[in-house]
């Protein structure tokens, strides 16, 4: 997969997995790893999938309706690629924490719902349900922040409590935060992400 990475000054930092939102790059998401944590490294990724030219982590058939067959591949695709890149580039694979936005956090939440030891917490901003009517690893130890819009048109604030709900019955730590600024990202919601990011040390 097409990526960037940048060693951190601290290897006992956790290594930030950024994933973009639909449109993006591997480039997006730099500045706010710098902002959350300065020492940490990065691994950020592009997306395997274009949609009219833009990349995605996986297809869709219609806004908000994932190609549930190919977001599956694509989540086990890139769980793959986090066990090379690791050794490839010598980080702990067990010290990854993802940050992702919109398409970047449903991938990042389906690494969750479909692998335990794929993260060891993730930031994530204006994500949706990846899948329903599955059952979750246990998620003990791990730590989820959700940025979450409370007029968002294309996350609703109940698919945000959803995923909550089906992260913390599979005993993930999750605290989630909320703009009233739809489905953007705010630089105050990645302050407060930093400020959760604080409190795991």
């Amino acid at each position: 997969m097409k990526h960037i990475f940048q060693k951190g000054n601290n290897p006992n930092k956790p290594t930030f997995l950024m994933l973009h939102g639909t449109g993006g790059n591997e480039l997006d998401l730099l500045p706010l790893a710098g902002r959350i944590d300065e020492d940490a490294s990065v691994l950020s990724v592009r997306g395997n999938i274009l949609e009219n030219g833009m990349p995605r982590f996986f297809k869709r058939l219609a806004e908000g309706i994932f190609d549930e067959e190919d977001l599956i591949f694509r989540t086990k695709e890139l769980n793959e690629f986090l066990d090379e890149a690791a050794k490839e580039h010598g980080f702990d694979r067990d010290n990854v924490i993802a940050i992702g936005y919109s398409n970047g956090a449903n991938i990042a939440a389906s690494l969750l719902f479909h692998y335990r030891d794929a993260l060891k917490g993730a930031i994530l901003h204006h994500p949706m349900v990846p899948r329903r009517g599955m059952d979750l690893p246990d998620l003990s130890g791990k730590s989820v922040f959700i940025g979450a819009g409370t007029n968002d048109p294309i996350c609703s604030p109940e698919e945000s409590k959803e995923l909550q709900s089906l992260l913390e019955k599979a005993n993930a730590e999750v605290e989630i935060h909320w703009e009233d600024q739809g489905h953007q990202l705010t630089m105050q919601e990645v302050d407060a992400a930093g400020r959760w990011y604080e409190q795991l040390k």
